[in-house]
């Protein structure tokens, strides 16, 4: 993997020589104690360019070889998560030392660069197919039937999260962070085409009773109150305490019609680009402590324009 030395130019004069005088690249290679292969490129680039010596080159040579990139884009390709140590410790193995900057601008030369890693569902064949039947079956829909979804999710809300993450300009290129983001609260929230409906806090560990509370002061409040009329469907995903039997005894006897859901599928969810909506406003504000992050949460859902929730729902 490491370069070798450069053959000096008597050398390689000496291999021209001893070629034009007829003689093969094996018996050269031999005579003289230097690889096929590199008696073979210098007397190519001596049939090309009519000299031995280096052409001129710009800036530095690359300290990684050809085969030393080919092994760390493989390993990349593999495995993305790769660090630039590990790189740099795997070329250093090989017997080619270069810094993380090195490699670096190759990864970037190469055309890749270092992204945060998108969080998506843990999906096994069975998701897979449930996702694939619930697209095909909802193909043809027409927006007039997805108008009439109310759609619901529950989400974190920390009180720097969105801070701790957020690139900015400065001398020493610092923001203050918090250990675990300063504290966090739990929402649940629901929306339509017609615009947000209520968001509540939920306090401590939601379970099955807490659940159907929440439905029960939220839920249908927000129904009337975004006038979905006569034949709304509810959806929510597949979280035990949604599915629980308790919960869809309550649902059928309130006469609550829920949209079959696929397993694992978050991002199916229009409400998530809502959950974002709200995080970024909710940042920009600017909460000092948990209570006044709840106030500001509920203050910056409501001010989310219906047409916002349209157009969600009219591009699903």
């Amino acid at each position: 993997m490491a370069k070798t030395k450069e053959l000096s130019k008597d050398v390689r004069d000496k291999i021209v020589d001893l070629h034009k005088a007829g003689m093969g690249y094996k018996t050269i290679a031999k005579q003289l104690g230097e690889k096929v292969t590199t008696v073979g490129a210098i007397i190519r680039k001596w049939k090309k360019h009519k000299r031995t010596v280096n052409l001129p080159r710009p800036g530095a040579p690359c300290k990684i070889s050809p085969r030393g990139v080919a092994m760390i884009m493989r390993t990349v390709r593999n495995q993305p998560r790769t660090t630039r140590e590990d790189l740099v410790n795997d070329l250093k193995a090989a017997g080619t030392i270069v810094t993380k900057k090195t490699i670096g601008n190759t990864l970037r030369r190469e055309g890749l660069k270092s992204c945060s890693a998108r969080k998506v569902p843990l999906l096994k064949k069975a998701h897979i197919h449930a996702r694939l039947k619930f697209a095909n079956e909802h193909l043809n829909d027409s927006e007039d039937i997805w108008v009439k979804v109310l759609w619901s999710d529950e989400t974190k809300m920390e009180l720097f999260g969105i801070n701790s993450t957020r690139r900015v300009w400065r001398r020493r290129n610092t923001i203050p962070t918090v250990k675990h983001g300063g504290g966090n609260i739990m929402l649940w929230g629901c929306f339509s085409a017609k615009g947000t409906g209520q968001l509540h806090r939920i306090k401590g560990t939601m379970d099955r009773a807490m659940y159907r509370q929440i439905l029960g002061e939220n839920l249908l409040p927000s129904a009337r109150a975004l006038k979905m009329g006569c034949g709304w469907v509810f959806q929510h995903d597949n979280d035990p305490k949604h599915t629980a039997k308790a919960t869809k005894e309550w649902l059928k006897k309130n006469h609550i019609k829920v949209l079959e859901w696929p397993s694992q599928s978050p991002d199916l969810n229009p409400i998530e680009n809502l959950w974002r909506e709200l995080k970024v406003r909710v940042a920009k504000s600017q909460p000092r402590n948990l209570n006044d992050l709840e106030k500001i949460c509920k203050e910056e859902w409501d001010k989310i324009p219906p047409e916002m929730c349209a157009n969600l729902v009219a591009n699903y």
